[in-house]
C-alpha cells in the first residue's frame, strides 16, 4: 500500500500515482520506435494510451445537502445488504459494495464529512473483486470515520484480481470532506461501505455509481 499526499484538486488530467507509469510507457514506446521495432512500438503506444486513460482524474460536482453521502468510487453496485457483525463497526450495519472494472475511473473520494478515527491495512489475496468473498480475503485498507453527528461508518478499499497496489492518502486524526480525493486502487478493484442501520440507502444492486457525485443515500439523524 502507498501513502502519499493527494492534491485537493486535479492539477493534471491524470492522477498523481499514475505519472510514473505514464513516463515509463512513453520511454518504452520511444525506445522501440528509436530502434525501429515497429510492431512492439505500436503495441506499446496503444498500451501507453490506455495507461494515460486509466489514470484519468476528472473533476466532479459534489451534490449539496448535509445528509447526503456520496459514492467513494466509480463502478457498479454489486451488493446492498445488512450485516449483524463486521470487523469495522461494533454494531449491526448496512453494506454497499461497488465494483470497479479496468475501464472505470479509479480515483477514490470521501463519502462524507468527518474525522478519520482509524486506518487499518490488511494484506491478503487477489480474488476477483466482484465476488463477495473478496471483502474478507483480499488485500484491503479500511478507514473508520466519525461524522460531525458522532455517527461512525467505514469505507474499505479492496484490491482485486488485477489490482496490486492500494493508494491511501489519509491518516488517523485527519479531517476529511465529502467528495475530496483520498486515494485509488490501481487496475481493477472494489470499494465497500459499512453504514449505520438508520442510514437510508438509495441505490440498489446493478446501479452505476460515480465517485463524488452519485448519492448513495442519507444519514437520517444528526449526520
Amino acid at each position: 500500500m502507498d501513502k502519499k499526499k493527494w492534491p485537493g484538486r486535479a492539477v493534471l488530467p491524470v492522477a498523481v500515482p499514475g505519472i510514473k507509469y505514464i513516463i515509463l510507457a512513453i520511454l518504452v514506446t520511444g525506445m522501440f520506435f528509436y530502434f525501429g521495432w515497429m510492431v512492439p512500438a505500436w503495441v506499446a503506444a496503444v498500451l501507453g494510451v490506455y495507461v494515460c486513460w486509466f489514470f484519468r482524474d476528472p473533476d466532479r460536482v459534489v451534490p449539496e445537502g448535509d445528509h447526503n453521502l456520496v459514492s467513494p468510487a466509480d463502478g457498479r453496485v454489486v451488493a446492498v445488504e445488512r450485516l449483524a457483525k463486521t470487523e469495522y463497526l461494533e454494531e449491526p450495519c448496512q453494506k454497499v459494495s461497488i465494483f470497479m472494472n479496468i475501464f472505470n475511473v479509479h480515483v477514490n473520494r470521501m463519502p462524507f464529512d468527518g474525522v478519520v478515527e482509524k486506518v487499518v491495512y490488511t494484506p491478503g489475496k487477489f480474488i476477483n473483486a466482484s465476488f463477495d468473498k473478496a471483502s474478507i480475503h483480499n488485500e484491503r485498507n479500511a478507514l473508520t470515520i466519525r461524522t460531525p453527528g458522532k455517527k461512525r461508518f467505514a469505507v474499505v478499499q479492496v484490491a482485486g484480481l488485477v489490482a496490486r497496489r492500494i493508494v491511501n492518502c489519509v491518516a488517523a486524526g485527519d479531517r476529511v470532506i465529502r467528495g475530496e480525493r483520498y486515494g485509488m486502487i490501481q487496475f481493477g478493484s472494489r470499494l465497500d461501505l459499512y453504514l449505520p442501520l438508520d442510514f437510508q440507502v438509495q441505490v440498489k444492486k446493478g446501479d452505476t455509481a460515480r465517485a463524488g457525485s452519485t448519492i448513495i443515500g442519507q444519514m437520517l439523524k444528526n449526520p
